[in-house]
């Protein structure tokens, strides 16, 4: 797989996607483990930042098991 990185913001924080890091492991969208506001594979694009606080987004982002997703806050990327 291409090494491809993808990013999508909300203003405040970038959400950066690795895909060929990702694991489906399914933590990023399922309901109960999840945000799946955010994150959504039936969608295109498949990640809407515009769907949860920042901080929220920084917790869920946290969560992935295999380091697929990461994000920076846009003001530090400024910097």
């Amino acid at each position: 797989m291409k090494d491809i990185t993808k990013k999508y913001t909300n203003g405040e924080v970038t959400i950066v996607w690795k895909p060929a890091m990702c694991k489906h492991s399914t933590v990023c969208w399922r309901t109960e483990t999840g945000l799946p506001e955010v994150f959504n594979p039936a969608k295109h694009p498949w990640i809407t930042p515009e769907g949860a606080t920042t901080d929220s987004i920084v917790v869920q982002v946290k969560r992935c098991p295999s380091g697929a997703l990461s994000y920076f806050m846009n003001s530090e990327e400024k910097a």
